[in-house]
């Protein structure tokens, strides 16, 4: 693990310990959590490691294999405001566990991600993973949903990203060979176990070679273009409404969209058209998963990223292109986009008899069309996975 390697190059001893937390994706599910929809999703066996030690003054040290820049600050010292590098995930998450607990203990640290940037929830994991070893240094033990809304609240609160609670949620309650089937309303949730009926399948990650950072993005805007249509459907109905920013579509009944919709902005209705479409996907996919029919949960995720691209209205360039082979490859059950939908990767449920000729397919179609990506574009095959043990 070069995390190990970097930290005892650095500090010319062994870490004390080294926490892991996976990565994730959504098949089915996406740009729905933050209105409170339904979501589905799967940790992978590839994720954020760090290698770590306690430091008694106080002071958290850290490096990045994937980053150039190394971050200090101390634990009762962060910067009230983000300072625009990588490390504001962490800062942010030191804010949220320092107002609920008391800190006396910081650590030094090497981070390492076993998969290029973008799209699989590489933010929440890094957050989660020095979140477990903050709280391990300082004898703090959180619930699951205590780190999942530390985790989110840092990315809300302290970096800018108006996300939901999917990403947290999949990383740290998923278990290998199970469907995450999760209501964010109300953090319940269902494993659904892999059927013995079920085909075999492989996840494939298909990364365009393009990176993002999501608050520089158009996620925030979407989400304002959601709770605008929800304020509206309220509105237009007569519902009861108050505070814009506590408003959700997850209120609204489909019935009062299905009246009012051509009442709204186009782009309003759109994103809204999404997310009730997105919620009855996704409860179709968790009963096809259980019945053991990877034929349908995959036609209803290249379902969901047709939507995403046409309704949510997000997708670059490449990721479309990518998204666009997929669904003209034999052997791929279905995919989408993975994350927010403007760089990053797509990933896709293949059978694994044909891993060999969609990596090679998807490779050629996409490079023909990027070819000043070759070198940056990659593809890796991965499994289910335990989430992060706390």
């Amino acid at each position: 693990m070069n995390c190990v390697e970097k930290f005892e190059e650095i500090y010319r001893k062994s870490p004390d310990a080294v926490a892991f937390c996976p990565y994730r994706i959504c098949p089915i599910g996406a740009h729905s959590d933050h209105q409170h929809g339904k979501i589905t999703g799967l940790a992978i066996d590839k994720g954020i490691s760090f290698a770590y030690h306690p430091k008694r003054n106080g002071v958290v040290e850290l490096a990045s294999l994937q980053f150039d820049k190394r971050a200090q600050f101390h634990i009762r010292g962060v910067p009230e405001r983000r300072q625009m590098d990588w490390a504001d995930y962490l800062r942010g998450a030191t804010l949220e566990l320092s107002q609920r607990y008391t800190l006396s203990t910081g650590l030094c640290g090497v981070i390492e991600g076993s998969l290029p940037i973008g799209g699989l929830s590489s933010s929440a994991a890094v957050t989660i993973v020095f979140l477990s070893a903050l709280c391990k240094v300082n004898g703090i033990t959180l619930e699951p949903v205590e780190m999942i809304t530390m985790a989110m609240a840092a990315e809300n609160n302290y970096v800018g990203v108006s996300c939901g609670k999917l990403d947290q949620s999949c990383e740290i309650y998923s278990r290998k060979d199970h469907l995450l089937y999760l209501d964010t309303l109300d953090d319940s949730y269902e494993l659904i176990p892999t059927p013995t009926n079920m085909p075999p399948y492989e996840i494939a990650i298909f990364f365009s070679g393009v990176e993002r950072t999501l608050a520089d993005s158009k996620f925030n805007m979407r989400v304002d273009e959601c709770r605008s249509a929800a304020y509206a459907l309220k509105a237009l109905s007569g519902m009861e409404y108050g505070k814009f920013a506590e408003t959700h579509l997850r209120e609204v009944p489909r019935s009062v969209y299905d009246e009012y919709k051509d009442r709204l902005p186009d782009t309003w209705r759109r994103r809204a058209e999404h997310w009730y479409t997105e919620f009855e996907r996704v409860e179709k996919g968790a009963e096809a998963w259980r019945r053991g029919d990877l034929e349908e949960y995959g036609r209803l995720s290249f379902e969901s990223g047709r939507s995403s691209i046409y309704n949510w209205e997000t997708g670059s360039p490449e990721l479309k292109a990518l998204y666009e082979i997929m669904e003209h490859t034999d052997g791929i059950y279905g995919g989408r986009f993975s994350g927010a939908g403007f760089k990053g990767c797509c990933m896709a449920l293949i059978d694994p008899a044909f891993r060999g000729s969609i990596l090679e397919k998807v490779e050629k179609e996409y490079l023909a069309q990027f070819p000043e990506l070759k070198g940056h574009y990659g593809a890796f095959i991965c499994h289910s996975s335990d989430g992060v043990e706390l």
